[in-house]
C-alpha cells in the first residue's frame, strides 16, 4: 500500500507543476515584458500568458485515446520530458519566439499530466484508499500555486530579479522525483489496465 502511495504522490507532481506554471507566469511576465521588450506589445504578451493553456487545452482532447494506446505510465514519462525540455528551453530563450514555443510545449506535457494522473491514480490505487490518493492532484496543484505566489511575493521585494529564476523550481523536481519515482515505483506494483 505504502508503494501505491508514493507512486501517487510521484505522479502528482505533475499538478504541482500545472498550479506552479499558472501562478508564475502572473508573477513573471513583468519581467519577460521588460527583458523582451514588450512594452508596446499587449497581443505577445497575451500570446506568452495563453501559450501554454493552449498547448494543454488541445493536447486533452485527444490525450485520453492516446493512453488507451499507449498507456498512462508512458505518457506521463512523455509529459516529464515535455515539462524538463520545455524549462530547459524557456531558460535559454534568446527571442520571445523561442519562448513562446517553449511555453507551447510546456502546455503539453502540463495538460498530459493534468488529464492523465487521476487516471492513473485510480489505476493503480488499492480501491480502499483510491479516494484518498485522488485528492492528492488537486491538493499539489493548489501547493504548486501557493509556492509560486509566495516566489513571486519574495522576488517583488529583491531589486533586481531574474525572470530565469522563475523556471528554476520545475527544473528540480521534474525528472528527479516524477520520472524516476515513477520507474522505479512502478516496477514493484501490479498493475490493471494497461498502465
Amino acid at each position: 500500500m505504502s508503494g501505491a502511495v508514493l507512486v501517487a504522490v510521484a505522479a502528482a507532481i505533475g499538478n504541482l507543476l500545472q498550479g506552479w506554471d499558472n501562478a508564475t507566469i502572473a508573477g513573471s511576465i513583468l519581467y519577460i515584458k521588460r527583458e523582451f521588450n514588450l512594452e508596446s506589445e499587449p497581443t505577445i504578451e497575451g500570446l506568452i500568458v495563453a501559450m501554454s493553456l493552449i498547448g494543454a487545452t488541445v493536447v486533452t482532447t485527444c490525450s485520453g485515446p492516446l493512453s488507451d494506446l499507449l498507456g498512462r505510465h508512458p505518457m506521463l514519462i512523455i509529459s516529464s520530458v515535455l515539462c524538463f525540455v520545455s524549462s530547459l528551453v524557456m531558460l535559454w530563450s534568446p527571442n520571445v519566439y523561442i519562448l513562446l514555443l517553449a511555453r507551447l510545449l510546456d502546455g503539453v506535457g502540463i495538460g498530459l499530466a493534468v488529464t492523465l494522473v487521476p487516471l492513473y491514480i485510480s489505476e493503480t490505487a488499492p480501491p480502499e484508499i483510491r479516494g484518498l490518493l485522488n485528492t492528492l492532484p488537486q491538493f499539489t496543484g493548489s501547493a504548486g500555486m501557493f509556492f509560486s505566489y509566495c516566489m513571486v511575493f519574495g522576488m517583488s521585494l529583491t531589486k533586481a530579479p531574474k525572470c530565469w529564476v522563475f523556471f528554476q523550481f520545475p527544473l528540480s523536481f521534474i525528472l528527479h522525483s516524477h520520472y524516476s519515482s515513477c520507474l522505479n515505483l512502478q516496477d514493484g506494483l501490479s498493475v490493471k489496465g494497461g498502465c
